[in-house]
């Protein structure tokens, strides 16, 4: 696995206020969740609603969504896979910056690569990021085909597309996983709430 780039001649200084101090002023414990699946499982639904529901108890959070983030920080790169590799690689290192902040965060990317994703956890850190995979058959996901890009992919106008003409790997050991198309947004959501009440004890 490649070491993260450094520019060069720069030393890095830390400050006296350590996120423990920043923790503690906002009374939570910052974790992060990175949601994985196909497009139309219902990542991004999941998490905005999560936050929604984390916010009303007084938490401070963050939505990093895969479309928000291409319409800036990341829009300068394609969906081949050493695009997607550096999308997740930006993520991760923005990820760290939120979580020394003290924000609990939510990233919803679709991330199709094993190697990828380990790749995020190792810069985010073991124990402050947490895979959760929203599993859902992709006969489910096209015939949702919220964004309409499945029937695009499948007519050959969008290439690289997850599912169609690009794989996905499943998680072999996600600390969360939600099968969407079996339960109701209510019910994931629920379920992610529990997982993330638990780490604030």
């Amino acid at each position: 696995m490649k070491t993260q780039p450094i520019s060069p001649n720069t030393i890095l200084h830390r400050g006296i206020i350590t996120h423990q101090h920043r923790e503690q002023l906002l009374g939570q414990k910052s974790l992060a969740l990175w949601f994985t699946g196909l497009s139309g499982s219902g990542k991004s639904t999941i998490a905005h609603a999560v936050e929604e529901r984390l916010h009303k108890q007084g938490r401070l959070t963050y939505v990093f969504d895969g479309d928000n983030v291409r319409h800036g920080l990341c829009g300068d790169l394609s969906f081949s896979p050493e695009a997607r590799a550096e999308n997740n690689r930006r993520i991760a290192e923005m990820l760290k910056l939120f979580l020394d902040a003290g924000v609990i965060c939510l990233a919803a990317f679709i991330s199709p690569m094993r190697a990828d994703r380990q790749r995020v956890r190792s810069i985010v850190g073991e124990g402050r990021l947490f895979e959760v995979y929203v599993r859902c058959p992709l006969e489910e996901c096209e015939r949702r085909d919220v964004k309409g890009l499945y029937k695009l992919a499948r007519a050959g106008k969008i290439q690289n597309y997850t599912g169609i003409s690009s794989p996905y790997e499943e998680p072999v050991q996600a600390d969360i996983v939600l099968d969407s198309h079996r339960h109701s947004v209510e019910d994931c959501v629920e379920q992610v709430l529990r997982f993330v009440l638990d780490h604030q004890r």
